[in-house]
């Protein structure tokens, strides 16, 4: 991945080039054939690393494909050139690249581009939910004198533009289903966990975000295995899924992996309080930290 550049674009487009050739009833070397006749170098393996989103691809290129599949339609013709032109846009997070982890980038490039999120956590309020008092206290209880303190608020700084993402036009639709330790579990003091809570219902109080809280009651779930996020893109890409540890985070994009993580996070969803009661449960929760 080239540093900040949109990774969702450019996998976007790719996946877009090659649902338009199989389309067109074509294999990669009918393509190619028909390619060579047309500008530019083509060559079977630079049509593969297109479509397995390993080379750019410049507007022209995107034409010539286009020409090649016989697509005509002029406003698709043009959607697809305009995102080959945007895919090198450098993104807002790359003004913090020195002080973010490493294999935290893609996530951000890809939350950029987010239709929506389902996430469930067992210990942690999700980053794009954290207060910046929170946030900074989670880095300093994870990875204590790991940064400076400049680097520690460029990071924290870096999390709360996250952020944004919740606010655009058209905005994620988002679903978070938090364990119940999240809400006893004192991250900070008790006036980071009030002011914590207090994001969390206001959180839900926006119309395109969902929490839910899973009662400590519930006994054996599949929460168990640990905190997960289902991440829906553009079509006509496939959800992709991540988890993080202390190994770092990783990036999920088998189709029956992401499938099981589905099928878990709905299960979830059936156990956990409806959304009125768990705005009750975190408002509880608030009053104990008040």
């Amino acid at each position: 991945m080239e540093i900040g550049t949109s990774v969702v674009r450019r996998w976007q487009l790719a996946a877009s080039l090659k649902s338009l050739r199989e389309d067109a009833g074509l294999t990669q070397e009918a393509a190619i054939e028909r390619l060579v006749r047309l500008p530019g170098r083509w060559s079977r393996s630079k049509l593969s690393r297109i479509e397995n989103r390993e080379h750019n691809i410049k507007p022209r290129e995107v034409e010539h494909l286009l020409d090649a599949y016989g697509v005509t339609d002029a406003q698709l013709r043009s959607s697809l050139t305009e995102l080959a032109a945007n895919s090198a846009e450098r993104s807002w997070w790359v003004s913090f690249v020195e002080a973010l982890p490493r294999d935290i980038k893609p996530l951000l490039s890809i939350e950029d581009s987010l239709v929506e999120v389902r996430s469930f956590q067992p210990q942690l309020v999700n980053g794009l939910l954290q207060t910046a008092e929170y946030a900074r206290a989670v880095m300093l209880a994870v990875a204590p004198g790991a940064s400076s303190p400049e680097e520690l608020e460029s990071r924290v700084a870096a999390r709360m533009i996250r952020q944004h993402v919740l606010q655009r036009k058209p905005a994620p639709n988002v679903h978070f289903i938090y364990d119940q330790a999240v809400l006893d579990h004192v991250i900070g003091d008790s006036e980071v966990m009030r002011g914590q809570l207090r994001k969390l219902l206001d959180a839900a109080d926006l119309p395109n975000v969902s929490i839910q809280i899973l009662p400590r009651d519930v006994g054996g779930s599949p929460g168990l295995e640990g905190p997960f996020t289902i991440m829906t893109l553009p079509a006509p890409m496939p959800d992709i899924g991540y988890t993080e540890g202390p190994a770092g985070m990783f990036y999920i994009e088998d189709r029956e992996h992401v499938r099981a993580w589905t099928l878990r996070f709905g299960i979830l969803t059936e156990l956990a309080l409806t959304q009125a009661d768990s705005r009750d449960a975190i408002a509880d929760a608030a009053k104990l930290y008040a």
